[in-house]
């Protein structure tokens, strides 16, 4: 392999975050900082949020309780804190710094700085009050990520409710489920947000979920320009602004550590969706750490990242850029309407220091000329993050080079809704090395193992985590046994997340690879690979433009190797191109893993975070008629187009 893309020069050196932590804790590398983690957790999260300075109500006695086992770790034990006025203390000394730049679809737009963000976060909490909504209560929150959605989900931890984001485009059947299973008593949502110059109705479809679910008493409703009001229900529905309109003032709950705040819905390969708790002194923290010592945020950065509340990036976003004292930029709209430079635009706008999108949005992005691009003024950007699946090259480099403009590095960021962030990131400080990650977040045991929990390197293993860390899950939703059974029964007192991934190089040179889903493995003749392996090669051929790996079951080698690939518009679907990607997978990857089956499709089943579903790739194209868990697919027309292919 040729050398990193990038490299740190001074200037990144001096300005790091993470740098100057480990000097603070007398150390002089991220490496130094992970040591430590691995060898003490307790000790390096204690130095972790002196440093990002958390403002404690009753300051812990233990940094961390191992009395209940790993699965049950407690950080910062016998502490108490309450994260959103954590935040607003802190931003008591620069109350006019901008909190939320919004944009939306439409073209309104706008700002709210500290003081005017905890102002209408206060008001809002005062109107859940006056609805009779208390610490620990549950609350949906089913909107577009709208300044509205942000002030909905503080106000929540502001009087310690717990709130349930949910994805702005899932039917009433997956919203009816987080809400009955999570016991949500009030539903926020709007009545609608626009996708491509289209009205896309929200409130009908939240009174469609909330006849399916007994325990939701309130909708409380963020109105549009276009508002119809003959989609109300005037028994059910209260205008948000006529909620808060009443003003007000409500406690602030004085919530412990280990508080949930928020349940975080994470779709499994089958069965029902699962609710990842986290708490008060978890998530937000675990969010303002990656974001200072990842993204070296600090608090003149603006992070745009291009995500819904139902993602994890969007509580993400919100929570660490708060509890750092730095602006989030929220967009509400398609990333490429109405022109296909609109994302560029939105970060001009914004002067936006850290730019997020996923490879799909990228790999859509890059069919349009880089004029599109090259015309807006970016030299605001000073980082580019990425997350959400695997990389190819190609839009990897595209990214690199032209929305980057060869200068920014690519924080490739990869961890999970149960982790609360990475545990694997790109960095500011390290070499950058085209679709990897520097290593393990410096909080992160992480390792590769195979099946016996042996580390390997230079092979495709389990991706583990051997240490507690601030931000795990504290369990799932009233399922105990099913949160030990996912991820502590492979390695007693590993976690083990479900992904493949491989470690190359060594020393400096060394860098991290996630190979998708254990689940989604293939394996051939005894040769284990991670589908992202195949479809990186696949996607080199002109004639690709995306493609999905699966395992074929096969009587004589176990599996065999199928590809269906989405062509580049205008490119031939004929036998020479077939052959053309057959060689292509031959020849990089070695003639074990020629492709039985090449299909070429419309479209690939994918969730709203733009993940490919490659399961049900798998279950479409063997003719299953049960596909499990399937609230997260955005197109369900991609199964059909999947079991037709030609």
């Amino acid at each position: 392999m040729s050398g990193p893309a990038w490299l740190p020069d001074q200037g990144d050196l001096d300005r790091a975050r993470v740098l100057r932590f480990a000097r603070e804790m007398g150390l002089r590398t991220v490496a130094d900082l992970n040591a430590l983690a691995r060898r003490d957790p307790g000790a390096y999260w204690a130095g972790a949020e002196r440093h990002l300075d958390v403002r404690w109500s009753r300051r812990y006695d233990h940094p961390l309780d191992l009395s209940d086992g790993m699965p049950f770790a407690r950080f910062f034990a016998g502490g108490r804190v309450n994260y959103v006025a954590a935040a607003f203390e802190r931003a008591d000394s620069f109350p006019d710094r901008v909190a939320i730049v919004w944009e939306s679809e439409d073209g309104r737009a706008g700002t709210l700085t500290y003081a005017a963000l905890r102002a209408e976060v206060t008001r809002a909490a005062a109107a859940l009050t006056r609805l009779g909504i208390g610490r620990g209560d549950r609350v949906g929150i089913f909107m577009p990520l709208t300044p509205e959605c942000a002030i909905a989900t503080l106000a929540c931890g502001l009087i310690g409710a717990i709130y349930t984001p949910i994805f702005s485009g899932y039917g009433p059947e997956a919203i009816a489920h987080r809400l009955t299973d999570s016991g949500a008593r009030l539903l926020i949502t709007a009545d609608a947000f626009h996708r491509r110059g289209r009205r896309v109705p929200m409130l009908e479809t939240a009174h469609a979920a909330c006849a399916l679910a007994p325990t939701v008493e309130r909708v409380l409703v963020a109105v549009s320009a276009d508002s119809r009001p003959d989609s109300w229900d005037d028994r059910l529905d209260i205008a948000w602004h006529d909620a808060l309109a009443a003003g007000g003032d409500a406690p602030t709950a004085d919530t412990a550590t280990d508080d949930p705040f928020m349940l975080i819905y994470t779709s499994g390969t089958t069965g029902r969706p699962k609710a990842a708790v986290h708490i008060q002194g978890g998530f937000p923290i675990k969010a303002a750490h990656d974001l200072a010592f990842c993204f070296d945020v600090r608090d003149d950065d603006r992070v745009f990242w291009y995500s819904d509340i139902g993602w994890m990036m969007g509580p993400w976003l919100i929570a660490g850029t708060l509890m750092l004292g730095a602006t989030m930029v929220l967009y509400d709209g398609a990333i490429d309407h109405p022109k296909p430079d609109r994302v560029w635009a939105v970060a001009e706008r914004a002067r936006a220091t850290v730019l997020g999108i996923s490879p799909t949005a990228v790999r859509a992005l890059m069919r349009h000329p880089t004029e599109l691009v090259t015309r807006h003024d970016l030299s605001s950007l000073r980082a580019l993050g990425s997350t959400g699946e695997a990389w190819n090259e190609d839009p990897w480099w595209w990214y690199f080079r032209v929305g980057g403009g060869g200068r920014c590095p690519i924080v490739n960021y990869s961890g999970g809704t149960e982790i609360a962030g990475g545990i694997v990131s790109g960095s500011t400080v390290a070499p950058l090395w085209p679709c990897g990650f520097a290593g393990p977040t410096p909080d992160m045991a992480a390792d590769v193992v195979d099946e016996t929990g042996k580390p390997v390197r230079s092979a495709v293993g389990e991706l583990v985590i051997r240490q507690p860390w601030v931000g795990m899950t504290a369990g799932f939703w009233n399922d105990r046994a099913r949160y030990l059974e996912t991820y502590w029964t492979t390695y007693p007192g590993i976690w083990r997340h479900g992904d493949w991934a491989r470690i190359e190089g060594e020393g400096a040179e060394e860098r991290w690879y996630i190979d998708g889903r254990s689940d989604d493995t293939i394996k051939i003749a005894g040769k284990r690979v991670g589908p992202a392996e195949v479809e990186s090669v696949a996607v080199g051929h002109p004639a690709v433009a995306e493609a999905a790996a699966i395992g074929i079951p096969d009587a004589l080698r176990g599996e065999t190797l199928g590809l269906f690939v989405v062509p580049r518009p205008g490119a031939a679907t004929d036998e020479g191109t077939r052959t053309g990607i057959i060689e292509r997978v031959v020849t990089a990857l070695g003639p074990t893993l020629r492709p039985s089956v090449v299909r070429f499709v419309d479209e690939l089943p994918r969730t709203r975070n733009a993940k490919i579903l490659r399961r049900l790739v798998r279950a479409a194209h063997l003719g299953a008629t049960e596909f499990g868990d399937i609230s997260a697919l955005e197109n369900p027309s991609a199964i059909a187009a999947v079991r037709n292919a030609r």
